[in-house]
C-alpha cells in the first residue's frame, strides 16, 4: 500500500513546505505549520462535477464567449436586505449570485445583523436558509424572540458538513443563504480539521461555485484574529465578492460597518447602527449621535465636517496639550492617523510659532469613529491650538480643510454637502478652504469664511 504523502501548511498564509518549520518563511508566523495530506486537495473539474457542473462520464460542457452588449444588466436585479445601512454599504442591495464575507470581533453583532436581515427577507416572501455551525435551532430561536423578530419562510439548519448542506439547498431552493461561520464548516473531501487553511479555502470555493451556478447570494460570517484581521488564508478575501468589517468599541452602543472590498459598489461607504435591546437599529442621523454629549465652551473641542462615502457627518475632535516633566513629549492619538498628527504639530511649531514638541499631546475623535480623509486636518490644527492657548472655539463654528506642510489650507471635495449638513444641525459659521468658496452656494443664515493659510484660520477662530 503506497505511503500517504503529507505537506505542512501555514495556517496564516497558506504557505506549504515538505518539512516542518518553526517559523513560516512567507508571513513570519511562529508555530503555524500544520501537517496535512497532500492529496486532500481536489481539482476544480472534479469539484464542479460534484456540485452539479458537468454530468455524465467524461462529459465536458461546451462553452462559448458572450458579447458584452448581450449580457443583461444586474442593477435592477438587486435584492434589498431590508436594512438601509447595510444596503448603503453593499452599493444599493444584494446582487444575485454574490459571495459576501462579514468579519468582526466576537460579540460585536455579526450574527444578530444577519439574523435580522434573514428574518426581514423571509417576512417579505423570500425563502432564506440560515446554516449555523456554532448554535442550535433553539439558541437561534431564543435570540430571535429576544429581538422580537417575526420571520416568514426562514429555515434553520445546524450543520457543518458542506455536502449535507448542499443536499438541503438542492431540495429547498432558497433565494439567500447565511453560513455562520466559515471557520466551522468543513468538507468530507478533505481530512484536515475545520478552520484549517485547506478547509477554509475549500469552503469558500464550494460556496463560490454554488453562488455563481445557481445565482444564490451567500453570506459568510468569518472570525478575526487577535490582530483584528480575518482568520484563515488571505485567499479567502480574494475569493469572495465583498468583504465587510464590523467596527465598534465594546463600551459604545453604536456599531460601524465598512466594505474593504466590493465588486458591486464603492468601498468608502459607512453604515452606522445602534445596539439596543431590539437588536441593531440603523442610525439615520449620525451627526446628532456623535454630537449628543459634546461639551460647550471647553478648550480643545472642535466640530469637524467630514465625508464618509456619500454621507456628510459632523464629529467632535478633542485635543489636550499639557506640559511634560520630561524632555520628550508623549503622543497619544485615537481615531486619526498618528503620523498625520505629528506632521501637523511640527507644522504649527514652524509656521505658527506654537511650541508644543516638548509637551504631551492627546488627540481623540469622540464616539470611537475613525477619520481617514485629509479634510479633518484643519480641525486637528484648531483643536491643538485651542488646547495650547486654553481658549475655546466658538461652539457654533464648524471647520474643515486639508492642511499642507507649508501651512496652506487646500480645497476639499464635496463642500456643498458638508455645508448643508452644517446648516441642518443648527451651526451658524463655517471656516473652510478659500479655494472652495468661489461658485459655491450655501444655505441662508450660514456664515462661510474662506481661509488660505493656518495663520488666517487661527486669526478667525481666536
Amino acid at each position: 500500500m503506497p505511503k500517504e504523502k503529507t505537506v505542512y501548511t501555514c495556517q496564516q498564509c497558506g504557505y506549504q513546505s515538505r518539512k516542518w518549520l518553526g517559523r513560516c518563511p512567507d508571513c513570519g508566523a511562529w508555530n503555524s505549520l500544520v501537517e496535512e495530506r497532500e492529496d486532500s486537495t481536489l481539482s476544480a473539474a472534479a469539484l464542479a462535477r460534484g456540485l452539479g457542473g458537468a454530468s455524465g462520464k467524461g462529459a465536458k460542457a461546451k462553452i462559448a464567449p458572450t458579447r458584452y452588449e448581450q449580457v443583461p444588466s444586474q442593477d435592477d436585479a438587486r435584492l434589498s436586505s431590508g436594512i438601509a445601512e447595510l444596503d448603503r454599504v453593499l452599493g444599493g442591495g444584494i446582487v444575485p449570485g454574490s459571495l459576501l464575507l462579514i468579519g468582526g470581533d466576537p460579540g460585536i453583532g455579526k450574527s444578530t445583523l444577519l439574523l435580522q436581515m434573514a428574518a426581514g427577507l423571509s417576512a417579505a416572501g423570500e425563502r432564506v436558509l440560515y446554516v449555523s455551525g456554532e448554535e442550535s435551532e433553539r439558541q437561534i430561536k431564543l435570540r430571535g424572540d429576544r429581538l422580537g423578530l417575526r420571520p416568514g419562510d426562514l429555515h434553520l439548519l445546524p450543520e457543518t458538513c458542506l455536502e449535507r448542506v448542499w443536499e438541503v439547498v438542492t431540495d429547498l431552493k432558497p433565494t439567500l443563504i447565511v453560513v455562520d461561520s466559515v471557520q466551522t464548516a468543513y468538507s468530507e473531501r478533505l481530512d484536515s480539521a475545520p478552520g484549517s487553511v485547506s478547509q477554509v479555502r475549500e469552503t469558500a470555493g464550494q460556496c463560490l461555485l454554488i453562488a455563481k451556478q445557481q445565482g444564490i447570494p451567500i453570506f459568510l460570517i468569518g472570525h478575526v484574529t487577535k490582530d483584528g484581521v480575518l482568520a484563515g488564508p488571505k485567499t479567502l478575501e480574494h475569493i469572495v465578492d465583498t468583504v465587510i468589517y464590523f467596527e465598534g468599541e465594546r463600551h459604545h452602543n453604536h456599531r460601524l460597518i465598512r466594505a474593504t472590498k466590493n465588486r458591486f459598489g464603492a468601498t468608502n461607504e459607512l453604515g452606522l447602527f445602534e445596539m439596543t435591546g431590539a437588536g441593531l437599529v440603523p442610525v439615520s442621523n449620525p451627526s446628532a449621535l456623535f454630537l449628543e454629549q459634546r461639551p460647550v465652551g471647553v478648550a480643545g473641542s472642535v466640530v469637524v465636517a467630514c465625508m464618509e462615502g456619500t454621507r456628510p457627518m459632523l464629529v467632535e475632535l478633542q485635543a489636550l496639550v499639557s506640559s511634560s516633566k520630561y524632555g520628550t513629549g508623549r503622543r497619544t492619538v485615537e481615531g486619526v492617523e498618528p503620523n498625520r498628527v505629528a506632521l501637523l504639530i511640527a507644522m504649527l511649531e514652524k509656521r505658527a510659532g506654537l511650541h508644543m514638541l516638548g509637551d504631551d499631546v492627546f488627540v481623540n475623535v469622540a464616539g470611537g469613529l475613525t477619520l481617514a480623509e485629509p479634510a479633518a486636518d484643519l480641525g486637528i490644527v484648531a483643536a491643538l491650538a485651542s488646547s495650547f492657548r486654553n481658549t475655546a472655539v466658538d461652539p457654533t463654528t464648524v471647520v474643515f480643510g486639508e492642511v499642507g506642510l507649508a501651512g496652506e489650507v487646500r480645497a476639499t471635495s464635496q463642500p456643498a454637502m458638508r455645508l448643508r449638513e452644517v446648516a441642518a444641525m443648527g451651526f451658524a459659521r463655517v471656516v473652510m478652504p478659500a479655494g472652495n468658496v468661489p461658485g459655491l452656494e450655501w444655505p441662508d443664515g450660514l456664515e462661510v469664511i474662506g481661509v488660505r493659510s493656518v495663520l488666517e484660520a487661527l486669526d478667525v477662530l481666536f
